[in-house]
């Protein structure tokens, strides 16, 4: 199981290029914009300016998902948290957004349109939970 990210992203919601361009960079490891922009263009229906993915980058950057170095007068972009550590930070904020709603019966009233295997694992997160409350007081 990935561990939550002790250092998280100021802005979690990103929109459709932000998260491909986050893909490309988590996949490249570090990324210059040139590289990110042929990436892209490598699809012959796409268009896309270099700019806007130098736009894109600095966004990325500023919502805190990734951090820039210059390298021999190259920008290069770095992920500030892996793929599976973003995957458990987002998931990690919808189950806190979904348990805000405060309301036990209401969150309950969702079990009944839950197939099989989704109910198989709720109670794998409930025997989950038992184990590291029993964890916890020993």
């Amino acid at each position: 199981m990935t561990p939550l990210p002790n250092e998280r992203p100021k802005k979690l919601t990103l929109g459709p290029l932000e998260e491909e361009i986050l893909e490309i960079v988590w996949e490249l490891g570090s990324a210059s914009v040139k590289a990110i922009h042929e990436r892209i263009l490598r699809d012959p229906d796409r268009e896309l300016a270099y700019t806007s993915v130098t736009k894109v980058l600095q966004r990325l950057t500023k919502k805190g998902w990734l951090t820039c170095d210059k390298s021999n007068r190259v920008y290069y972009w770095q992920p500030t948290l892996s793929k599976e550590e973003a995957k458990a930070l987002r998931a990690y904020e919808q189950l806190n957004q979904f348990l805000a709603v405060s309301d036990p019966d209401l969150v309950a009233s969702f079990a009944d349109s839950l197939d099989v295997t989704s109910l198989e694992q709720l109670d794998a997160i409930a025997q989950r939970l038992k184990t590291l409350r029993q964890e916890e007081e020993s």
